[in-house]
């Protein structure tokens, strides 16, 4: 099977398993009562259907429909797609729904209109209006997406955005304000060729001359070539563009010209037009999934260019996502009766001066970089930028407010800040930005049981993401036969069977180097030899003389049989007495640490303390502050037992030695979480007024029943067991991970392992 044929079966899958589709409702009230039921529905649910009646605006008060947005399409301009028509494009509208989500808590109803006259459309619409909060339009082809749109936000009271055109038209704007800045360019005197003429070209122009673009220096494509005066039967969005210049090829178009925005297809723009630009040229090639001309290329061509496309594999990607899910936070949390043109330009203004700012840690991890600063390859924010939900939806509001169209006010703008800080908790961006910044610098990973289906599964997706290289470990007739059976092409995949004669020379080595640093603890050379058959002492040989960067084992076998190997073999990093692990779980509150979840059966005080400064590195390599618990059964010495006692002193060591590490306790778990709790009954904590994302617990019963106590409870994704203070990444798995599992794990090891080469660099 081709790795196309592959791509569009996971593709398939990804959609159709373990349930159909990519969002669901969920209940936000109790259910579990026959109260709770009676207040749901009948009779208590006639007190609130009674009070909206009175005052339609109390359904923002008692009903969902404050945070509620309607993805409304007729599926007539799916992106890449074209016109495949209302149930083919919902797909896509539920993605849509996801994003919304995920990136701003707003919640998403789809909905596939079965028509293409503007007026039913319209018609539609209106009449389900009262139910959401706002109106996202999306891939509705032009010009009918320009009529439906101006006439929904005439007809009605709630914001409405057809993405399409005003999102591209946000980002590239705010990008193109600081690229203007960088260039030393005023936009009142650059030249702008657009090519392409649909929704997004139109809407991208107009609001670039509502920042100080001007007519007459605008030269506007479509596929028939310049948009000139003088051709006949121009519609008005057209005739708005239409130049007066006596040109008619983007070739003519681009001589002499400042910025150029492409919205139209690939491949279009040559690199001769490139060189007849002016100095210090803007390109920005949006045609999606290839620009209009290939970012290595326009790169080559020209050294002063400064270049935007819509690729997340380039710098400078123009992505909606920075701006709708915020822009609808902001118009909703005023509720604001549309989004005008002062919303969206302050958008704009919001997104050029984040880029400006200093960028967080977190950021600079999960796309890999030392230090990322406003300039050429650095012109607008980041998708997984955590600053963007306070930075974005608060300058829209405010504008809102400021142009009349609000009908609630803000007043705390600081607590509206960490009320959109506390709504990101629910999403898995820690996962994407460990994908992340793993496939930036892949390592070579040795699988020690690829013998086994799962972790065949996990490598194919590791080698096929980008994650890392894998180097399988097995029998090699059973991988080729899996292999096969996953359609795993084993090209340029290194496959090794320690049992063997292939790798006999090979093994004999490494015995050797085994023998010689254990020979004064017992074991002989026969004993390295034939321990050395075994995978994961090979494996862990493998890392040790630098054959791969990292391991991954533990699938079929219990954690002490594997951790064995790996202590005797690779051993602790330096000033590291104690090796420990954490679990990363992605709850709702947002990621939490917990250690240690494997390894230490009754830790004493000094080992708790040295499990919690371990623990804090692993969290700030995630790009996050760490706020540590130290939990107990006992609240700040109410017990007087040894094993509270020793958390307190591990506690008390660490006041002492790490001032600044931001850590208390003894603590009960609930108090450690529950910041108003905590802050009522203990606010002499250093941890009152925090949220704790951190749990060191006492013992490894607690430790490892919490983690998987909270993974199948409440179905959430774990990150790990996590190795910590080893002097190698190896890592170890549950017996019997998930495929996910073992993906999210590969991708642990390789960052583990960049940690480490920059730190022998150093």
């Amino acid at each position: 099977m081709s790795n196309d044929s592959r791509k569009r079966r996971e593709a398939l899958i990804y959609h159709a398993k373990p349930r159909p589709g990519k969002i669901e409702v969920v209940p936000t009230k109790k259910y579990a009562t026959q109260r709770d039921l009676s207040l749901a529905y009948s009779p208590g649910v006639a007190e609130p259907c009674l009070e909206i009646e009175k005052d339609p605006e109390n359904a923002y008060k008692y009903t969902i429909k404050g945070n509620l947005v309607a993805v409304i399409s007729n599926g007539t301009a799916v992106l890449g797609l074209g016109d495949i028509g209302p149930l083919a494009s919902k797909p896509v509208m539920e993605g849509k729904g996801l994003l919304f989500k995920i990136f701003a808590d707003i919640d998403v109803f789809d909905i596939e209109v079965d028509t293409k006259d503007v007026d039913k459309f319209i018609e539609t619409v209106k009449n389900i209006a009262p139910t959401f909060g706002g109106i996202n339009l999306e891939d509705i082809k032009a010009p009918e997406a320009f009529e439906i749109e101006r006439r929904l936000k005439e007809e009605l009271d709630i914001p409405v955005m057809h993405d399409d055109q005003h999102g591209t038209a946000i980002i590239s704007a705010a990008a193109l304000l600081n690229a203007l800045e960088l260039a030393k360019k005023k936009i009142e005197k650059v030249k702008i060729v657009v090519s392409g003429a649909g929704a997004a070209a139109v809407s991208c122009t107009k609001l670039y001359k509502s920042f100080g673009a001007k007519a007459e220096n605008i030269v506007m494509l479509d596929s028939k070539g310049v948009i000139r005066q003088d051709r006949p039967s121009l519609s008005e969005d057209k005739a708005e563009f239409a130049t007066a210049r006596k040109i008619d090829t983007l070739d003519q178009a681009m001589k002499d010209a400042d910025v150029f925005v492409g919205l139209s297809i690939a491949d279009i723009v040559s690199p001769e037009m490139l060189k007849s630009m002016a100095k210090r040229p803007i390109v920005f090639a949006m045609a999606n999934p290839n620009p209009e001309i290939n970012y290595d290329l326009a790169m080559k061509s020209r050294k002063d260019i400064i270049m935007a496309t819509g690729r997340s594999d380039h710098p400078n990607q123009v992505n909606n996502v920075l701006g709708f899910p915020f822009i609808f936070r902001g118009a909703l949390d005023v509720r604001a009766s549309k989004i005008n043109e002062e919303m969206k330009r302050a958008a704009v203004k919001a997104l050029a001066e984040l880029a400006k700012e200093a960028v967080p840690e977190q950021v600079n991890i999960a796309y890999g970089e030392t230090r990322l600063n406003f300039g050429p390859e650095y012109i607008i924010p980041k998708p997984f930028d955590p600053r963007l939900i306070a930075k974005v939806p608060p300058a829209v509001a405010r504008a809102a407010m400021g142009s009349g169209v609000a009908r609630e006010e803000i007043t705390d703008w600081q607590k509206y800040e960490d009320e959109l800080l506390e709504r990101m908790g629910s999403d898995n961006k820690i996962t994407r930005l460990l994908m992340n910044r793993a496939k930036m610098n892949p390592k070579r990973i040795v699988f020690a049981e690829a013998d086994h289906l799962d972790v065949l599964k996990a490598a194919q997706i590791v080698n096929d993401e980008g994650i890392g290289t894998p180097i399988l470990l097995g029998r090699k007739d059973v991988i080729h036969e899996l292999m096969a059976e996953i359609d795993f092409d084993p090209e340029g995949v290194q496959i090794i069977d320690p049992k063997s004669d292939e790798e006999e020379e090979k093994l004999k080595g490494y015995a050797q180097k085994f023998w010689e640093t254990r020979r004064r603890s017992g074991v002989t050379l026969y004993d390295a030899q034939k321990l050395l058959r075994e995978r994961n002492y090979f494996a862990a040989m493998m890392v040790n003389e630098g054959d791969a960067d990292a391991l991954l084992s533990g699938y079929s076998r219990a954690y002490p049989t594997v951790v064995k190997p790996m202590l005797e073999l690779i051993g602790l990093a330096s000033g590291v007495s104690k090796v420990a692990t954490t679990n990363v779980m992605n709850t709702s509150r947002g990621p939490i640490f917990i250690s240690d979840t494997s390894i230490n059966i009754d830790p004493s005080a000094q080992d708790l303390a040295k499990i919690a400064q371990m623990t804090s590195r692993v969290v700030k390599l995630f790009g996050m502050d760490p706020v540590i618990a130290m939990i107990s059964y006992a609240n700040f010495g109410s017990s007087k037992d040894p094993r509270a006692k020793k958390v307190k002193e591990a506690v008390s060591y660490l006041h002492r030695a790490y001032p600044d590490l931001v850590v208390d306790g003894e603590l009960q778990t609930d108090f450690a979480l529950n910041k108003e709790m905590l802050q009522s009954k203990f606010p002499f904590s250093k941890l009152a007024g925090k949220k704790v994302n951190t749990l060191i617990y006492p013992d490894l019963d607690s430790g490892n029943s919490t983690y998987k106590l909270i993974k199948e409870l409440n179905n959430v994704d774990s990150i790990g067991p996590i190795m910590m203070g080893m002097s190698k990444p190896v890592h170890i798995l549950q017996l019997g991970a998930s495929v996910e599992e073992m993906v999210n794990m590969s991708a642990v090891a390789v960052v583990d392992a960049q940690e480490k080469e920059k730190q022998v660099k150093r």
